[in-house]
């Protein structure tokens, strides 16, 4: 549910150059991120070198310009603009897909051991069902609005998904490790986090949150959507929610303050209908998987 976008001047994962930017030359391929898979989970790191470039790709202007290269037709009527008090722990996540395209997804704070950890949908990570198509460029923007970085931006430096996904694309989630910036804070401690819960019945009420690029925010607005969570098939549930592409990663939080901005993280927007768009949406059951890919993450 990442939403198609315009097409960067980076390199594939297969370290191929694939596109010029405008006005420059050809871009070197930078070295492929390491990957690993031990046990459940599989994970990708990115260099000190990685993430300095991530930052320097992902600037204001590049930002403005995958929102406004997408459109996916008008927000709501289920999904509205969240105007309560900000949440910093939630925020876009931008990146290099794949096929070499710009593109973004959502990603929300977590409470962890290393204070950097965001969780997000595995499909915002790498390509299911092809353990080699790692994303590249990762960068977290806490309480993104309207082209504003006002916690400043977070280079990712390792992604952890379920070996399900990269194997078999089943279990959509994901758990991130953020570099701490050298002139900044630990992210949790700069921004605060939502906690996060394994193994919770659905049957509670949610709040769903993202950053779809529908319009008229095309991905530059936090919106959300409420309702009850129910048990869905194949390891998913599912609420009343029409968030569109873009939204993908973002939070479900049962137990929502408004008043706060603060609840519990017990899955993440992964597909509408028909794993496309539509209501409702799925997310994936936080089971022992999910568990599994967060506590990597707080360890790494």
């Amino acid at each position: 549910m990442s939403p198609s976008s315009s097409r960067g001047a980076r390199r594939t994962v297969s370290g191929l150059a694939t596109a010029l930017l405008a006005l420059a030359g050809p871009l070197a391929a930078p070295a492929l991120p390491a990957a690993a898979a031990t046990g459940q989970v599989s994970t990708v790191t990115y260099s000190a070198a990685d993430q300095t470039g991530a930052l320097s790709y992902w600037t204001p202007a590049r930002m403005k310009q995958v929102s406004r290269a997408v459109d996916l037709g008008p927000t709501g009527p289920l999904s509205k603009p969240w105007t309560g008090k900000a949440i910093p722990s939630i925020g876009r996540l931008f990146f290099v897909d794949s096929s070499g395209q710009d593109t973004w997804c959502t990603a929300s704070v977590v409470t962890s051991g290393n204070h950097s950890v965001i969780m997000t949908a595995a499909h915002c990570a790498r390509l299911g069902s092809s353990p080699v198509n790692t994303y590249s460029d990762i960068v977290f923007v806490p309480g993104y609005v309207k082209g504003k970085t006002p916690y400043g931006r977070y280079a990712v430096k390792a992604t952890m998904t379920p070996r399900s996904w990269a194997e078999d694309t089943v279990n959509d989630v994901a758990a991130m490790v953020v570099a701490t910036p050298a002139y900044g804070k630990r992210l949790t401690d700069a921004v605060g986090a939502q906690n996060v819960a394994f193994g919770r019945s659905a049957g509670e009420r949610v709040t769903a949150f993202g950053y779809p690029a529908t319009t008229p925010q095309r991905g530059e607005e936090l919106l959300y959507c409420a309702g009850t969570s129910q048990r869905a098939p194949e390891g998913e549930d599912r609420v009343p929610c029409d968030l569109g592409g873009g939204a993908s990663g973002g939070p479900w939080l049962a137990g929502f303050d408004s008043a706060t901005g603060k609840g519990t993280v017990v899955s993440v927007n992964s597909h509408g209908e028909g794993h496309g768009g539509g209501t409702p949406m799925y997310g994936p059951t936080f089971d022992s998987t999910a568990r599994a890919v967060y506590d990597a993450a707080q360890r790494g």
